[in-house]
């Protein structure tokens, strides 16, 4: 891991690093089924929305420089699922293999629980993010067969699944 690498959550100039973070995966890998890259404005709006309801949204910093990003989010916006989050992790191509996703991870389980989520879920195309969510205690938990097509292929999409905190033992506050 890099010794100067921090974790923090998101401050509103992080949207153009992200964005640029967003863009290359959209334009060069199948870790996102966008096949157009959104705005900084359409991300500054997405990093709001998720923001302003105390969900997490972490970046990584190495040297002052954002480096990656994490985010979770209601899986769904039907009530029943207020308590399931669905993650999101980027990493700069030109950091990979350096510890960041490992600590962005790490910090987002730990976020999600803190803000009461109860259940982790990850929706991946990569098979190399297969493995690497498998580290942290996730679970293939579905297996979607050639419903994407990108770069002239079809693609398959793989469901993984974590507990967090005390998951399914206890009713989620306020119930």
């Amino acid at each position: 891991m890099v010794a100067d690498l921090k974790i923090r959550p998101v401050q509103e100039g992080d949207a153009k690093a992200i964005a640029a973070i967003y863009a290359a995966n959209v334009a060069n890998g199948i870790a996102t089924f966008d096949v157009e890259a959104p705005s900084d404005a359409a991300i500054r709006d997405k990093i709001g929305g998720i923001v302003v309801r105390g969900w997490p949204y972490l970046v990584a910093e190495i040297g002052g420089a954002v480096v990656g990003y994490a985010y979770a989010a209601q899986y769904r916006d039907r009530p029943a699922y207020g308590a399931t989050c669905e993650n999101s992790i980027y990493v700069a191509d030109d950091s990979q293999g350096r510890g960041v996703g490992k600590a962005l991870m790490t910090a987002l389980i730990e976020a999600s629980t803190a803000c009461g989520f109860r259940q982790m879920l990850a929706v991946i195309s990569e098979p190399a993010s297969v493995d690497f969510h498998a580290r942290f205690g996730f679970r293939q938990t579905g297996h979607m067969h050639a419903v994407g097509r990108k770069f002239g292929r079809w693609l398959d999409t793989y469901y993984m699944q974590r507990e967090l905190g005390v998951g399914d033992t206890m009713p989620p506050d306020g119930e």
